[in-house]
């Protein structure tokens, strides 16, 4: 009898088991856990897969292609583009391209004091915008390219942004990238544009559907004359240094 009184005395009381409201709250914390871990593996992954391998199409660019039957569009290495397109691009749409991570902080104050009458995007939010998400100006949508783009500029070098931007950017009605641009505007290959020609091809693209590179209205000449302006003054102050090639 002290034997089994002993043996009794050892064993421990079962724990009750919790409540079923219980089990199913860390069942859904669980699955949000793992659907939230997902999530973010898909993001990473979308982003380094495009850091390497060029993005065939963007959403805008296929919505286009329904829209107009076909678009003019060619992928073109950055190194068979001529330096002058980049420096223009950037004196154009991004002048502070290499000093940023992303978001040009001075240009946000500077359209939020002017009421939010001018844009403050970065080259590194519309490649965000044109590769990953979709046009038109929405909340959601300024949130997930405020969530993107500091993984892009992580991930991917300057050189690449401008690589993807160039490649992907509207240039006209059903022209897309700056392959098809050079030649609907000029006849050229990119890589022989000079200053003057990528001044005005830069010069279209806030309003590409409205602007033309190889007709340009006066407004339109006068912002040429200035991106040209602003491009080599870009160069002369070595600006450029985040997107010029290695060992130039």
């Amino acid at each position: 009898m002290a034997r089994a009184a002993k043996s009794t005395a050892k064993r421990k009381p079962r724990s009750a088991a919790p409540p079923a409201g219980r089990r199913f709250v860390a069942g859904l914390r669980r699955w949000a856990l793992r659907s939230l871990g997902a999530l973010v593996a898909l993001v990473l992954a979308a982003v380094l897969v495009f850091s390497v391998f060029n993005p065939p199409t963007t959403p805008y660019m296929s919505a286009e292609r329904v829209r107009l039957g076909a678009v003019d569009h060619e992928w073109i290495p950055i190194g068979q583009i001529a330096p002058v397109m980049l420096a223009s691009v950037v004196a154009a749409e991004d002048a502070r391209f290499c000093d940023h991570w992303g978001f040009d902080v001075p240009a946000i104050r500077a359209a939020i004091e002017a009421g939010g009458r001018n844009g403050a995007s970065t080259i590194t939010q519309q490649v965000v915008k044109n590769v990953y998400l979709w046009q038109g100006r929405s909340w959601a949508r300024k949130a997930i390219e405020a969530l993107l783009t500091p993984l892009v500029e992580a991930f991917w070098s300057k050189r690449r942004i401008l690589e993807v931007y160039l490649n992907v950017a509207e240039f006209g009605e059903g022209v897309f990238g700056i392959d098809a641009a050079s030649y609907a505007a000029f006849r050229v290959p990119p890589a022989r544009l000079d200053a003057e020609q990528a001044a005005r091809l830069a010069a279209v693209l806030p309003a590409p559907k409205r602007r033309s590179a190889a007709s340009p209205t006066q407004a339109t000449a006068q912002r040429a004359a200035r991106i040209r302006d602003g491009a080599a003054t870009i160069v002369a102050q070595g600006r450029d240094a985040c997107f010029r090639p290695s060992g130039d």
